[in-house]
């Protein structure tokens, strides 16, 4: 059974259409990573299996859940991680899972905590300290604490990479193939081709709102991907 299903999934604004006909089967313990241009219809996609958006057409499901009008029984099985990670840099990276832990209605004490941090790649030496005093890789990394504390089937990403420094994408890169190697499930909407061809199992290539193309990272290279996107945009 696939963990995301989209079955001609669709979506319109002021009557013209930012997906269309989507279908769509991602399983577990894969990473999907799904490229285009701006406007392509990459966040939409997210959107609507996070339950943000009506679909005009048809239906998105989680875990054989559809997603509306079941939207707060299928988020228990999600994790989002945006662009930018919007968290308190007052606080401590435990002070912040802790708040966004409880918030999703679990409980963990400061052992489990941080050792949950420890898996999403935070030194052990910065779990107390504020977040205000870290790279632009820490608020991801805290991200992906929260969707382990939350035990989320699906990690849902769009553009987590585009601020991070290469070598902080090379370690976020790294724990996305571990949380995969454990059983969850990555969908990543991403504008960076090569790395896609590093983190991913499947790519999809997506144009004005259209699944155009799925493939194979065994498949391919990084340089006939960029090409095959640019014929394709």
């Amino acid at each position: 059974m696939p963990v995301l299903q989209a079955m001609q999934l669709g979506k319109q604004y002021n009557g013209k259409p930012t997906l269309s006909n989507l279908n769509l089967l991602i399983y577990k313990g894969e990473i999907f990573c799904l490229l285009g241009q701006n406007a392509a219809g990459k966040t939409t996609t997210i959107n609507l299996f996070l339950g943000f958006n009506d679909a005009t057409s048809y239906k998105a499901c989680i875990n054989d859940v559809e997603v509306k009008p079941n939207e707060m029984a299928t988020q228990k099985f999600m994790a989002f991680i945006p662009e930018v990670v919007q968290l308190y840099g007052n606080l401590s990276g435990v002070e912040n899972l802790d708040f966004f832990s409880r918030m999703a209605g679990f409980t963990y004490s400061k052992d489990l905590l941080s050792g949950f941090l420890t898996k999403a790649g935070f030194q052990t030496e910065a779990h107390h300290k504020r977040l205000s005093t870290f790279s632009k890789g820490m608020p991801q990394k805290v991200g992906i604490a929260i969707a382990l504390a939350k035990n989320a089937d699906v990690i849902l990403l769009d553009e987590a990479t585009s601020s991070l420094d290469p070598k902080a994408t090379v370690e976020f890169t790294a724990i996305c193939k571990e949380l995969a190697a454990d059983g969850k499930t990555i969908f990543m909407a991403t504008h960076d081709i090569f790395n896609s061809v590093n983190v991913g199992i499947r790519i999809g290539i997506m144009k004005q709102s259209e699944l155009v193309h799925t493939l194979y990272t065994k498949d391919i290279t990084a340089n006939a991907l960029q090409q095959l996107y640019l014929e394709t945009i």
